[in-house]
């Protein structure tokens, strides 16, 4: 797939999927504003993408638990390009436990702002950049955590809590920039492996996920894929 050109934002980027993911579009020519609470970890990734090329890849801090830092993320890009075609909301702490006492209240908060709060404030800023844009897409990277009746992970449920209002703003804006001809693509994996074997009796990989998101984003634009839900490996009990 040949994405050259592509303006791409991904936040959560120094790592793990969010890494993935900028490495996969700047593979295929995509230019690649890439974020991340840590800026020294975004800069090396960003270094080692523009090193291999053929995209290029330049990195900003982010927080999204932090407005100001939100804003600030998405000024630095708009002075940069004067469109963007693709925003791929990926960044979200994850935290586990059963109990609502299994971790602090300054922990829950950060979690429902990261989540919740900076994802819709993200968006809401690099729209005008995304309008000006002639194919734009929203990736949305929620988790099987967002769906209605899903209890199957052990993460926190303040992590649940903030999936959940992910999933709602990707519902409402799906509907509403439809008529713009702004697509909405949401994910909702379940826990799953950075890598492994791609078989039908593992655990769903990351690089499965990412290919889910590279299929959407290169459909024409008459394809409007809205959402991706994928079956959980049901694994033995042990006797």
């Amino acid at each position: 797939m040949n994405l050259d050109g592509l303006r791409v934002a991904i936040t959560g980027a120094a790592r793990d999927t969010g890494r993935l993911l900028a490495e996969a579009f700047a593979e295929r020519g995509a230019q690649i504003f890439l974020s991340a609470r840590d800026l020294v970890a975004a800069e090396h990734v960003a270094d080692a993408i523009s090193q291999r090329g053929p995209g290029r890849a330049y990195a900003f801090h982010c927080d999204l638990a932090v407005p100001e830092s939100v804003r600030a993320f998405a000024a630095a890009v708009a002075e940069r390009t004067k469109h963007l075609d693709v925003l791929i909301n990926n960044g979200a702490p994850y935290i586990e436990g059963d109990d609502l006492g299994d971790v602090s209240d300054d922990k829950i908060e950060s979690v429902m702002a990261a989540g919740g709060t900076g994802t819709m404030l993200l968006t809401k800023n690099l729209l005008p950049l995304l309008r000006a844009s002639s194919r734009p897409d929203i990736v949305n990277m929620i988790s099987a955590c967002g769906e209605v009746g899903h209890r199957r992970s052990g993460a926190h449920p303040a992590f649940y809590a903030a999936k959940h209002a992910h999933a709602g703003l990707a519902e409402i804006l799906s509907h509403r920039l439809r008529p713009e001809g702004i697509r909405v693509i949401s994910l909702f994996p379940p826990d799953f492996a950075q890598d492994g074997p791609r078989q039908a009796n593992s655990d769903l990989t990351a690089r499965s996920v990412i290919d889910c998101v590279l299929f959407a984003v290169g459909q024409p634009r008459d394809c409007f894929i809205r959402q991706f839900h994928f079956e959980q490996v049901r694994r033995a009990s042990t006797p």
